[in-house]
């Protein structure tokens, strides 16, 4: 099987049966969106969506946290990983935006990455989500069920898979794809045994056919 023919097909299967292709952080704008992903890094989606919605209601606008100090934000976030570096970068990704960006959230990758607490994934997913920006966000997921279904082989960091996802899949294609490779790497191709008996990818999936006999 050609790399061509993997992504065709992994790709018609997603299309066709994970019709839910979304971001499961609770938010209702681009800042909200912003400050739920700076949160998420390295801490699941579940703690994040309780902490959000109160420091939101707390600090609604991206001015009214840039008027914040680190210690006010910390008491809302202190129970998601990291919270000492989370509210520095919160306060100090706000007053950036006001200051940089007129309290405008940055529409492309290369400004967003200006802020702190916002790496490159961080970045695409606002490009993604936000925007409909054409650009793949690698997280833990991703590059594992990219690296096991053989999206991509020997990926070595994000970076690689990345540029080989974008490559390969449709550029309309490419926002949908992002969830739909996370979400099948959060609840079926799990990191410790994947779910192999409820998996729809068997039949294309490089790992199943090195270990599926299990």
């Amino acid at each position: 099987m050609t790399k061509k023919e993997r992504y065709r097909l992994v790709f018609k299967w997603f299309d066709e049966n994970a019709k839910i292709a979304e971001t499961e952080l609770i938010y209702k704008d681009p800042y909200s969106l912003l400050v739920a992903v700076i949160l998420s890094a390295q801490c699941t989606d579940k703690r994040v969506n309780m902490v959000t919605p109160p420091l939101i209601e707390a600090f609604p606008t991206v001015y009214d946290m840039a008027k914040a100090t680190s210690e006010e934000i910390f008491e809302f976030i202190k129970s998601v990983t990291f919270p000492n570096n989370k509210s520095k970068h919160l306060v100090g990704m706000a007053k950036m935006i006001v200051e940089d960006f007129d309290g405008n959230i940055p529409d492309n990758v290369k400004d967003l990455e200006k802020l702190p607490g916002v790496g490159r994934k961080t970045a695409n997913v606002i490009a993604s989500v936000v925007y409909d920006i054409p650009v793949m966000a690698v997280d833990t997921h991703v590059f594992r069920v990219s690296e096991r279904i053989g999206l991509t082989t020997n990926s070595k960091n994000p970076l690689q898979t990345e540029k080989v996802l974008t490559k390969y899949i449709p550029e309309e294609l490419i926002p949908k794809a992002h969830h739909w490779l996370i979400l099948h790497g959060r609840y079926i191709c799990v990191a410790r045994r994947p779910k192999c008996d409820q998996c729809g990818l068997t039949e294309w999936c490089r790992w199943h056919k090195r270990n599926g006999k299990e």
